[in-house]
């Protein structure tokens, strides 16, 4: 058994070091991300483990990437910035993401693997290619390849 620390070990300890180092805007969006584990942590009953803590890391990352949106819509570059750089400092901790190329070969695979024929058969396709991506790719963008392949 080893002694590595947890995803949210290395979180908390980063957050400390950031709050030393007297790096607000890196404290702030990781205290952000902390209590965001906490409260599913607090809706799940129990501990959460390296997997249900990406997730929840990998919804911090979908809101910011959907507040960017709406805010270049705005047009708040204030905003764009500020919730850029959180994106930055929360993308450090997700895997690293599949390329374009690679994600179509994955869904190449799972189309031969499910026998899936056209577009009647995206939910099954996306069903079992979700937990092969393991976060490491954008549903919304692997459900237009999907549907793209399938038509």
């Amino acid at each position: 058994m080893t002694n590595d620390p947890t995803l949210l070990e290395t979180i908390r300890t980063h957050m400390k070091q950031a709050w030393k180092n007297g790096d607000n805007e890196r404290r702030d969006t990781l205290r952000l991300v902390i209590a965001s584990i906490d409260y599913a942590r607090i809706a799940n009953k129990e501990k959460l483990n390296d997997s249900q803590v990406m997730q929840v890391i990998q919804k911090e990352a979908k809101q910011r990437k959907e507040s960017i949106d709406e805010f270049t819509k705005g047009n708040r570059q204030d905003l764009v910035a500020k919730e850029e750089l959180e994106l930055a400092i929360i993308s450090e901790y997700l895997p690293e993401e599949l390329t374009e190329m690679e994600l179509t070969q994955i869904i190449k695979d799972v189309i031969i693997e499910t026998n899936a024929a056209d577009l009647s058969d995206v939910g099954i396709v996306m069903k079992t290619l979700m937990p092969k991506l393991g976060g490491r790719a954008d549903g919304k963008q692997a459900n237009i390849l999907v549907r793209e392949l399938l038509s």
